[in-house]
């Protein structure tokens, strides 16, 4: 029996998604399909749209047979993390497969660009083209001598995940599936575009049942971005030490302490602080980092594992397991459970809604 490892973000869970679930069993109609989930605030510092609660629902109701949680404090950070945390939990549940989205769907080239990551001076070239002001994808290409090959979203978080499995030497094969929309697209209206387009559509009050299942739309949250600002806007005034947390370098703190207060929206804030080496992304994690006070120099580790839910056929699959080297059992005396609560306490001032509650009552959702 295969096992298949997912990683996914769900933000919102829509036909792409559930394309990518269908193919899987198409090609493995005998699999387990475990998915690591991240939850309140993303990879690439957004907000979600979706509860984590209703994420792991929804990914049970449509095939994934054990929900895994992708810890905020990883959850949150650059792809080779976020890759490496995710791949490292997969593992520990035995998956022998891992299956992405990819715009190129060429495994072979993507393998050969990771291994070349291993190689001695790139992480020196690569630091000293994002010095130079240029963007990460373009300072990979010109570090690798790739001239000819588009480093779009996906195609790089799949670089990540294979350089985690050959740095772990794991046992698992990468494998992709053909992405057909583009994650920069935010115009089109085919039946399967991406989040980021139908995110768009939201904000502008386009109905968006054409490209989600069922069910999808009610849970649907509309993400405060005006409390969320005034939030942070405190924060940054009362905080003298805004240097100490993840992705505070370089001096950028006296740029937020600076224009913050002339700033009317989030929008307007980042648009004042933004500088050739601090992408969109980058602040936005920043800022997330930030409010709930992250540390830059703590070592974070993966001190468990938290089984988010499980179908009865997952819970099959778990009974079978007879060492995981992490604990399932959530310690709630560690570093990593008190940010999952700080970030749903975050979450819920934004936009009034109560998942401490989950959180708090850590019990997985079990879908007969």
């Amino acid at each position: 029996m295969e096992i298949i490892g997912i990683i996914c973000e769900y933000n919102p869970f829509h036909n792409g998604h559930l394309y990518h679930i269908n193919e899987i069993k198409k090609l493995y109609p005998n699999s387990i399909i475990i998915l690591v989930l991240n939850g309140y605030f993303l990879e690439r510092g957004e907000i979600s749209i979706l509860s984590k609660e209703d994420k792991t629902k929804i990914a049970l109701e449509n095939g994934i047979d054990i929900v895994l949680e992708l810890p905020f404090i990883f959850g949150t950070q650059s792809a080779d993390t976020f890759a490496e945390c995710s791949l490292k939990i997969l593992n520990n549940f035995k998956i022998n497969k891992l299956i992405f989205g990819s715009e190129s769907n060429d495994i072979t080239l993507l393998t050969n660009i990771a291994k070349k990551q291993f190689s001695n001076g790139f992480n020196q070239n690569v630091k000293k083209y994002l010095d130079e002001g240029i963007n990460y994808p373009t300072a990979l290409a010109k570090s690798l001598s790739i001239n000819n090959f588009n480093f779009s979203p996906n195609d790089l978080l799949g670089i990540s995940y294979i350089k985690s499995i050959i740095k772990n030497n794991y046992n698992i094969d990468a494998i992709s599936i053909k992405r057909s929309s583009n994650y920069h697209d935010i115009e089109s209206n085919d039946s399967i575009i991406s989040a980021s387009n139908i995110r768009e559509k939201i904000k502008n009050n386009i109905n968006i049942e054409k490209f989600t299942p069922k069910n999808i739309i009610n849970k649907i949250i509309n993400v405060n971005y005006n409390e969320y600002f005034n939030l942070l806007k405190y924060k940054i005034n009362t905080d003298n030490n805004l240097n100490n947390y993840l992705d505070v370098n370089e001096g950028i703190e006296y740029r937020l302490k600076k224009y913050i207060n002339s700033s009317k929206s989030i929008d307007e804030f980042i648009k004042k602080i933004k500088t050739k080496r601090y992408t969109f992304n980058k602040i936005n994690r920043m800022f997330i980092h930030i409010l709930l006070s992250m540390n830059k120099n703590t070592n974070y580790k993966l001190e468990y594992i938290k089984i988010l839910g499980f179908s009865n056929k997952g819970k099959k699959y778990l009974n079978t397991l007879k060492e995981i080297e992490i604990t399932t059992k959530t310690n709630k005396e560690s570093l990593q459970y008190e940010f999952e609560i700080k970030a749903s306490i975050l979450f819920d001032l934004i936009n009034n809604t109560n998942t401490y509650e989950f959180e708090t009552k850590n019990k997985p959702i079990i879908k007969e």
